[in-house]
């Protein structure tokens, strides 16, 4: 009696797991947002307990919100100003030399245009007919020397 084997089924391939490296930073990803909420929390309950300690960190804030806005309008301007000088840069500097370089290109494919209509395509010819010329005479001298 011969034993009839099922056929062999590969098995699958597990799923790539996390690497150590990945899951220790998802480990300090998630302390860290527990350790966040834990202080938010802590903040509040000070902040109820203490509401004159509030407003005057509720204050000193505000006058940090009011300098950082300063900051970044200066910021602004002062991207804005390098903006125009770049687009002035573009426009007065970059497209002349654009230009002149599309007309040298031009300058160069019509000069190449010229040489090869009036020097390479007669010197062509006149390969060929000296090429013929020269198999007629050798044609002539192989039937004349027989």
């Amino acid at each position: 009696m011969s034993t009839i084997l099922p056929p062999a089924v590969p098995s699958p391939q597990p799923e790539p797991s996390l690497t150590p490296e990945q899951r220790r930073w998802a480990i300090i990803g998630l302390v860290g947002l527990v350790a966040l909420v834990a202080l938010m929390f802590i903040a509040v309950y000070f902040m109820v307990s203490n509401p004159e300690t509030t407003t005057v960190i509720r204050d000193i804030f505000i006058i940090f919100m009011a300098l950082e806005s300063l900051v970044i309008g200066v910021a602004l301007v002062i991207l804005m100003i390098q903006l125009a000088r770049l687009t002035n840069l573009l426009q007065h500097e970059i497209k002349p030399i654009l230009e002149n370089t599309n007309e040298t290109v031009n300058t160069v494919r019509g000069t190449a245009i010229f040489v090869s209509e009036n020097i390479v395509d007669p010197v062509m010819k006149l390969n060929g007919y000296i090429a013929a010329l020269s198999k007629f005479f050798e044609l002539f001298n192989v039937i004349t020397k027989k």
